[in-house]
Parts: C-alpha cells; structure tokens; sequence
C-alpha cells in the first residue's frame, strides 16, 4: 500500500469510528429512556400498588441500567485508541504502518481497561445521571415507607 493508498484507508476508517462513536451515544440515549420509563413507572407502580417491595424493584431496575450503560460506554471507549492513533498520524507525530485495524485496536483497548476503567465510567455524570439519581430516590422512598415517615 502506497501512502496516498494508506492515508485514504485512514481517513475512511476515521470517518467510520466517528461515525461508530456517534451512533453509540445514540444508543446510550435509548439506555437512559428504559431507565426512566422503567424505574419511575415501577415508582409509580409501587404507589398506586401501595408495595413498598416495588420501590426496590425501582432502585434496582436503575442500577442495572446504569451498569448497561457504563458497560456500554466501556465498549465505546475502546475506539478511541484507535482514533487518537490516526489523528496522531495525520498530525505527524506517528506514523501508522497499516490501516483497517479497527477490530484488533478495539480488542487491544476494551481488554486492557478492565473492571477499573468500567468504575470509572460509571462516575461520569453523564452516565450516572438520571438512573443514580431514580435510584436514590426510589430508596430513600423505600427507606421513608418502611421507617412511616411518608406513607404510601
């Protein structure tokens, strides 16, 4: 592959995981929108039901998807290796021997990142927020019912 040949690939494959990225924020939104029908509906259940037992229910159907989500994002986050080594190379501050090397980069990352990279990402707000917030709230709804402080 000459090097006109290897910077079109590059510049196809970039186009793509930005493209690839973008499409999982996407996805990340359709997360968030099962948390909060899901949870408040089961909130909402537990009241009209007068079940204080659903408000857990309520507060795990959160977690879980805030665990989807992180773990979705994990997925995410493991394309940007390989992004920030073609921007690299377009810069000039290193050259990439070959390119359409999106499978063996996404491996290489999401292997490496581990549990502690998934810890991370589910403190980012912006992937805590709503179901942390819908799962503190359904608990200390839970905890409020059970100790009849607010009745339901």
């Amino acid at each position: 592959m000459n090097d006109d040949q290897l910077r079109s690939a590059l510049q196809a494959e970039y186009l793509h995981l930005q493209k690839t990225v973008e499409d999982m924020d996407g996805r990340s939104l359709t997360i968030k929108a099962w948390s909060i029908s899901f949870s408040l509906a089961a909130v909402a259940g537990a009241f009209a039901s007068k079940a204080s037992n659903v408000l857990l229910l309520a507060c795990a159907s959160a977690v879980l998807f805030w665990w989807l989500e992180a773990r979705w994002k994990t997925f995410q986050d493991a394309y940007y290796g390989r992004i920030d080594d073609i921007e690299q190379h377009f810069r000039g501050e290193a050259a990439l021997p070959s390119a359409l090397q999106i499978r063996k980069s996404w491996y290489s990352s999401w292997n490496g990142g581990s549990r502690r990279r998934l810890w991370e990402i589910l403190t980012w707000p912006h992937v805590a927020l709503p179901h942390a917030a819908v799962a503190a709230i359904a608990l200390a709804l839970f905890a409020l019912v059970r100790l009849r402080i607010f009745p339901l």
